[in-house]
């Protein structure tokens, strides 16, 4: 007779996902806001040049980019879960079942951020197209959970990682 899994072993569902996501934004636009007006604060308030055309050094869309990423990653390193991940009861794992390393968390939200490279497209596409472009990017990592009989996205294949329901 087979033994009933435990929700642990559960893959989850794309919803649940998509859910926990939207609290991560909200906490990622804290991050980006707190980072922005220390470097406001730093740079004297000459941070963004809004001129004729925005300029936004590249710098600081590095360390922007370093400060989020390193919320992820620490938040998959310590318990697999972020902030958003928590009342929606998921987990990071690895495919085994155990903690992610920090090579698969750095690989997973390096393939989960790839499509903001298609910002780069802006001057050229206009900014609600390319903003557009991104967006059906993302649907298609995300879209890959819908046939993958362990519900993985993209960044988690590529990671060997997979997203799991907690007890």
């Amino acid at each position: 007779m087979p033994m009933n899994p435990s929700s642990a072993d559960l893959p989850s569902p794309p919803w649940r996902r998509l859910l926990a996501l939207v609290y991560d934004l909200l906490i990622v636009l804290a991050i980006v806001m707190v980072v922005g007006l220390l470097c406001q604060l730093a740079t004297g308030g000459t941070l963004i040049d809004t001129g004729v055309r925005t300029a936004v050094p590249p710098w600081y869309q590095a360390l922007q980019g370093v400060v989020v990423s390193a919320y992820f990653i620490s938040s998959w390193l310590r318990g697999g879960q972020t902030i958003g991940m928590r009342p929606w009861h998921i987990r990071v794992t690895r495919d085994d079942g155990g903690a992610p390393s920090l090579r698969q968390a750095a690989i997973r939200v390096l393939a989960a951020a790839a499509p903001l490279l298609l910002l780069m497209l802006e001057p050229r596409l206009g900014l609600s197209a390319t903003l557009w472009t991104m967006l059906a990017v993302w649907a298609g990592w995300f879209a890959v959970a819908l046939f993958d009989p362990r519900r993985r996205a993209l960044h988690d294949i590529l990671a060997a990682t997979e997203v799991r329901l907690t007890d």
